[in-house]
Order: C-alpha cells, then sequence, then structure tokens
C-alpha cells in the first residue's frame, strides 16, 4: 500500500503509515517514507500526530549503523480496543481486541438455543459487565463489531420444539438496532461466519494465503471467500455462502440436500443424543474416544465427503490457493473432518485443475467473536481498498 502527497489524505495517509507498521514491524521514519513513497517530511508530521495520540510509541534507539542513531517505531497494542459480539446457537461471546488485534478480555454467556428473551438482556449484561472490566481502557474503545448468522428465525423449522418457537421471534427483532440502543459506541454488523473468515485473514493464514475458500464447522457449516487478499461479500452476500451450495444434481422431484444439511455438527449433535449422550461431546476431544467411533465416523465419511465436493467445485469457478477448515467443534474433531476432506478429494476427477491446499485454520472456535472485534479496528485504522492509491509505474 502506497500513500498519495497529495493535500487533503491525512486520515488515509495516517493509516498508510499504520498498516505498513503492522506489517513490518517496528521501523524507523525513513524506511516508512520508502514504504509508503510519502515524503520524509510528511511522515515526520503522520507520526508526530500518532504518537501524540498514543497510537504509535517508540522503542529504544538503533545504534551501530552508518548515520544517526534511528528510532524504531511500532503500534501501541493499548492505543485502541474494540468488542467483539458473536451471537450463536449455544452461546453468546463478549470479546475485547487490542490495537494489535490480540484478544484482552472474554466473557460467555451459555444457553440451550437463543430466545431472544434470554440473549438480549445478556448482550446487554456482557457490555455492562465489560465495561466495568476495562475500567479507564473503556474510554480507548472505538466501537463494536456484531455478528450473527443471517435470518435466525429459519432456523425455526430445522430445529423445531421449544427453541423452534423462539427462533421464529427472530423474524420481526433488529438485532444491530436493539444492540444500539445498548451502547453509545457505533456498532456495525457482519455475518458470523463472514467475521471467522475476517479473523482468519487479518490475523492467520490469510497474511500468507492470498486466495482461499474459509469454511468454519459449528452448530451449521458456513465460509467466507478472500481473494487477492480482500474478503469477497458480494452484493446480495452470496459469496462465499456455502451452506447453500446444492450437493448432487437437481430434478423436478427431487432436490439434492444442501451442504448445509451434510456437513454442519448439528447432525452429529443429533445422533449423540438420539443415543442419550450429552450433545455438548462435539465441542470436546473426547469426541474422538472409540467409544463415540459409531456415531462419529458415519458423520465424518458424509461431512468429508460434501467438503470435498464443494472445495473441487470452488476451485473450477475461482483459482484458489487453499481451502481452510475451522470451526467451533473440538479440535480433534475439525482435524480429522480436515483429513477426511482430503482423502475425499482424491475421489474426484481434477483433470484441467490445479487443485488447492487443504489447511486447518488457525484462530479456532473463538474466530467469529474475534473477526467481529477486527471490524471496528478495520473501519477506522486500515487503509479503504483501491482509494487514492499511487499508480506503480515500476
Amino acid at each position: 500500500m502506497r500513500g498519495s502527497n497529495h493535500t487533503g489524505m491525512r486520515q488515509f495517509n495516517e493509516r498508510i503509515v499504520l498498516q505498513a507498521i503492522r506489517h513490518n514491524g517496528a521501523i524507523a521514519k525513513a524506511d516508512i517514507a520508502r514504504l509508503t513513497q510519502l515524503s520524509t517530511q510528511t511522515v515526520a508530521i503522520i507520526v508526530a500526530r500518532l504518537i501524540d495520540d498514543g497510537l504509535l510509541i517508540k522503542q529504544d534507539r538503533v545504534r551501530g549503523k552508518i548515520g544517526q542513531p534511528s528510532v524504531p517505531l511500532s503500534i501501541n497494542p493499548d492505543g485502541a480496543y474494540s468488542l467483539g459480539l458473536q451471537v450463536g446457537r449455544r452461546s453468546l461471546e463478549v470479546l475485547v481486541s487490542d490495537f494489535l488485534g490480540q484478544p484482552r478480555h472474554r466473557l460467555q454467556f451459555h444457553y440451550p438455543y437463543p430466545d431472544p428473551d434470554v440473549v438480549l438482556p445478556n448482550i446487554q449484561k456482557g457490555l455492562a459487565d465489560m465495561q466495568a472490566l476495562m475500567g479507564d481502557n473503556w474510554t480507548r474503545t472505538v466501537g463494536i463489531g456484531l455478528t450473527a448468522p443471517l435470518s435466525m428465525h429459519r432456523w425455526s423449522n430445522l430445529m423445531g420444539g421449544a427453541a423452534g418457537k423462539a427462533l421464529e421471534r427472530w423474524e420481526n427483532i433488529d438485532l444491530l438496532a436493539k444492540v444500539q440502543e445498548f451502547t453509545d459506541l457505533p456498532v456495525e454488523f457482519a455475518k458470523d461466519t463472514t467475521a471467522a473468515c475476517i479473523a482468519e485473514m487479518l490475523q492467520g493464514h490469510g497474511r500468507l494465503v492470498d486466495n482461499f475458500l474459509y469454511v468454519f464447522v459449528g452448530t451449521f457449516v458456513g465460509g467466507g471467500l478472500v481473494m487477492s487478499g480482500h474478503i469477497m461479500a458480494g452484493q446480495r452476500s452470496n459469496a462465499g455462502a456455502i451452506g447453500s451450495l446444492p450437493m448432487g444434481m437437481g430434478s423436478a422431484s427431487d432436490k439434492p440436500p444442501q451442504l448445509l444439511q451434510l456437513a454442519s455438527g448439528w447432525q452429529l449433535e443429533q445422533t449423540l443424543e438420539q443415543a442419550g449422550f450429552d450433545a455438548q461431546l462435539v465441542h470436546q476431544d473426547a469426541i474422538m474416544d472409540p467409544a463415540y467411533a459409531a456415531f462419529v465416523t458415519p458423520w465424518l465419511a458424509q461431512a468429508g465427503q460434501a467438503l470435498a465436493m464443494t472445495a473441487v467445485s470452488a476451485t473450477a469457478l475461482m483459482d484458489l490457493d487453499a481451502v481452510i477448515i475451522d470451526g467451533s467443534l473440538g479440535r480433534t474433531l475439525i482435524d480429522a473432518l480436515i483429513r477426511a476432506t482430503r482423502e475425499r478429494m482424491q475421489h474426484y476427477n481434477l483433470d484441467g485443475l490445479q487443485p488447492p491446499t487443504v489447511m486447518a485454520g488457525t484462530v479456532g472456535a473463538h474466530a467469529r467473536a474475534l473477526g467481529g472485534s477486527l471490524l471496528p479496528l478495520h473501519t477506522q485504522f486500515f487503509p479503504i481498498k483501491d482509494i487514492f492509491l499511487k499508480e506503480d509505474l515500476a
């Protein structure tokens, strides 16, 4: 990313400088000027302002080189904070990230299903509890990133019973507006799997992999798409919406199942419950004990086959470097699912395709909340894609 020396670009140039330091670590002003192609004077003015604002800190002088000793500058982790608020099927999570995007505090509230009469009061309580926990640092909190599945009321038919009736009530609730009523901080929304993808893009493999399909396997499976280092949402939010991907050929009398119905944790949860076991085993390493093999092995075969078809189909449409699989299920179960997906991909004719690498995600179960917390930081402090960029004539 390069800045512009044109007048009136103060905010953009500040973001360019911050981005250069994020990507390169502690560096001196001369190196910042070289990387951003901003003038030395412009960099000096920006750096002084960012130090005064508490966003940058000076490191010890570096001596022993030719010329004057240099003073490396680094991001101040305490320069700003941001909240992630993740509404899930079984829990609500409130997470605080510092200016480096690292988690600092986390609160969780558990429930059997997301009844709005339970979730909304817990959101209000969670925000109040987090403010008390952060103390004076709350004044440096810049916003809240809210994440949740789209159209939660559509789960009602799938879940049924009391859970289904509670979920129906979400149809007439504007979750973003409700959360904004609880706080003076600005609130922005992202679909939960998109937020998880953002976390992987900014804090995980996305720092080295430019083009990937992201798969998050939780109670329900979903995903995100990153191309050329940027997350793709699409005008209608269809990009990366892999949960709706058909798993077979359709006909007038027979609609094939979607990926959501074959590769979600929900199917394994239901099988365990029907056998008299705790459905929450899917989130524990104990799920891989031989005692549960009769339930886990068929699910892995089915989900691995479905994800393999998803990976191959996506690769035929987009030039992917990788398919990254993560989730809120137990780590050992996710690892087994990745192995199953790799194995099932060998069952496809890959002529004319360069298959992507299937990789384990690096963020894990808290990816949705972490991605939510990164949203306000990204909005307020990261350069906006393709705006005021210098043309590279080299």
